[in-house]
């Protein structure tokens, strides 16, 4: 049960900031005895994996602050953000997929599964704030773009560190981000209406 809440939190982590989640479990597997990464993921803890994904954090944290970057950015990320999810809940997890070493058995041993789960809620997570964003820009005149930009990269550290040390508490942090999804949604749709009603 635990695995499967670290597993879905890191992996909407990663629908947010597809390299905040992949950091924190190579920084937390190197340095936090208690986080053992399971074989098949150590390379997340190897230096120049940690420095790689570090000099991408700050790449996509500085691009995603700025109106219409973010949007051809979160294009760029359809593919990153559902790989990183599927990585991060293969890790977060303590499946089989660790301990698939012929690739012929892969399919038939259900190792994909944690992968394809993790994907799939990166990948929803992703295409929500895709559809959230532009009508945020829209409706702010990119006023919005580098504050929501924060928020998701705070709630993506928040979601990875309480999946990683409090599961537990990742079902609450899922219901917060939920309901901050939809008031961010309800309030650009209202500026946009107050904004063509003022034109009219």
């Amino acid at each position: 049960m635990f695995e499967i809440l670290t597993g879905t939190g890191l992996a909407v982590a990663a629908g947010l900031n597809a390299y905040i989640p992949l950091l924190i479990l190579g920084l937390a597997g190197r340095f936090i005895e208690v986080v053992q990464l399971p074989p098949a993921w150590a390379w997340l803890s190897n230096d120049w994996v940690l420095v790689i994904l570090a000099v991408l954090l700050v790449i996509e944290i500085v691009a995603d602050k700025i109106p219409v970057v973010d949007s051809i950015n979160d294009w760029i990320q359809t593919i990153v953000r559902p790989a990183a999810g599927g990585i991060a809940f293969g890790t977060g997890s303590t499946s089989e997929t660790t301990v698939v070493t012929d690739p012929a058995t892969f399919f038939s041993s259900n190792a994909w599964v944690p992968i394809a789960t993790g994907i799939l809620l990166a990948l929803a997570v992703h295409a929500t704030k895709m559809v959230v964003r532009p009508a945020m820009n829209a409706a702010t005149a990119g006023v919005a773009a580098p504050v929501v930009s924060t928020l998701e990269d705070v709630s993506s550290v928040i979601l990875s560190m309480l999946a990683l040390l409090m599961p537990v508490l990742v079902i609450a942090a899922l219901g917060g981000l939920l309901v901050g999804f939809v008031a961010l949604f309800r309030r650009s749709r209202r500026r946009r209406a107050e904004s063509r009603a003022i034109r009219i």
